[in-house]
C-alpha cells in the first residue's frame, strides 16, 4: 500500500515537470506565443531547470535541445525510480537501454496525450469562449497537425469541423497499436524471467 502511495506521488511530481517542459517545448517549436498566462506558468515552472542547462547545451535549428533533453532525463529518472519501488529484477546491461528507449517512448505517449488534451481545450474554447486568449497558443499548437486533415476532410455540411476527431482516433490508435506494444516488448527484454 505504501508503495502504491509512492507511485502515485512520483507519477504527480514527475508529470506536472514532464508535461510542462514537454509543453515549453512544444510552444516554442511551433513559435505558440508566451505573453499569456499560461506561457508564464510554463515558463515559471520550468525556467529553474532550463536555464542552467542552457548554458551547455543551446538551442540548435529552431528547437530547444535542452528543453527536450530535461524532459528525457525526467523519464529516465522516473522509470527507474517506478523499477526501484517494485524491486523488479532485472539485467543491468538491457535494463539500461530499456530505460534509455522507454523513456523516449514515454515522451512520445506524453506528447500525443498533451496533443489529446490541447486539442479538447480547443474544442471546448471554440463552443463557449470563442475569443478566449489561449486559442492563439491551442491554435500555434495544434494547426500542424489538424491543417493535414483539413485538406482532406472537408467541413461536414459546411459548418462541423471533424478534424479534431479524426486526430483522436489517430492518436488512439498510435497508442494503442505501435507504442503499447513497443512499451511491453521493452519491459519484457529488460527484466529477469522468474
Amino acid at each position: 500500500m505504501l508503495a502504491d502511495a509512492l507511485h502515485y506521488l512520483l507519477n504527480v511530481a514527475f508529470g506536472i515537470f514532464v508535461y510542462a517542459l514537454l509543453l515549453r517545448f512544444y510552444m516554442q517549436l511551433f513559435r505558440a506565443p508566451f505573453r499569456n498566462p499560461l506561457g508564464q506558468m510554463v515558463a515559471a515552472l520550468t525556467d529553474w531547470l532550463v536555464k542552467p542547462v542552457r548554458r551547455f547545451l543551446p538551442g540548435w535549428g529552431g528547437v530547444d535541445w535542452s528543453t527536450l533533453l530535461l524532459a528525457w532525463l525526467l523519464q529516465f529518472a522516473w522509470h527507474l525510480a517506478v523499477f526501484a519501488l517494485r524491486g523488479t529484477p532485472a539485467r543491468l546491461g538491457e535494463f539500461a537501454l530499456t530505460l534509455f528507449f522507454l523513456s523516449g517512448l514515454s515522451l512520445l505517449k506524453a506528447s500525443l496525450y498533451l496533443l489529446m488534451g490541447t486539442v479538447f481545450v480547443q474544442v471546448i474554447l471554440s463552443w463557449v469562449s470563442p475569443y478566449n486568449p489561449l486559442q492563439s497558443i491551442l491554435n500555434a499548437l495544434t494547426a500542424p497537425f489538424l491543417k493535414p486533415i483539413r485538406r482532406v476532410l472537408p467541413l461536414l455540411g459546411g459548418q462541423i469541423d471533424l478534424s479534431p476527431l479524426v486526430l483522436f482516433v489517430v492518436c488512439n490508435l498510435i497508442l494503442m497499436l505501435p507504442v503499447a506494444w513497443l512499451e511491453q516488448a521493452l519491459v519484457q527484454r529488460a527484466l529477469v524471467p522468474l
